[in-house]
């Protein structure tokens, strides 16, 4: 993980409807930056219909939500659909961003070792900086636990 207080990575990246993002953009707002291993799949759709239903929460503390993984722009678009997600979901299929942030590390899948994106989540301040920083997090616990943080 990287460094709290320090400068978050900027980044440039694609949303579920392929327009471009930037960390930048979002100076003067905290963001709340979570990486997850795949759409649609049980615990990454548990975090993401947990920060969903918190959003207008998460909005009134001036926070904004982006969930990044390597899944393709497509895939995101279908799984918002799918769960109507209110919040931004950045496609990093480089893995770009994710190496930035430190989250692509050996997982250990039943008993085979295998590269993947370790479920974390950062809170950036207004100023860009990391302010927090969560390895390993319980998918159904963390948009809660970041709410009460804000």
């Amino acid at each position: 993980m990287l460094e709290l207080n320090t400068k978050a990575p900027d980044f440039t990246l694609p949303d579920q409807n392929g327009q471009m993002h930037t960390l930048e953009e979002y100076r003067g707002k905290k963001v709340i930056l979570y990486f997850y291993p795949k759409d649609n799949t049980p615990g990454c759709t548990k975090q993401a219909c947990g920060f969903g239903e918190l959003y207008p929460q998460f909005q009134e503390k001036g926070a904004v939500v982006l969930g990044i993984s390597k899944d393709s722009v497509a895939s995101h678009k279908k799984f918002e659909e799918k769960f109507g997600l209110p919040f931004t979901l950045l496609s990093d299929q480089e893995l770009t961003v994710i190496q930035a942030y430190d989250v692509w590390k050996e997982k250990n899948m039943y008993g085979k070792k295998t590269m993947g994106v370790v479920r974390t989540t950062y809170l950036i301040d207004e100023e860009g900086m990391i302010v927090k920083a969560f390895g390993k997090v319980k998918a159904a616990e963390n948009p809660k636990q970041m709410l009460e943080l804000l």
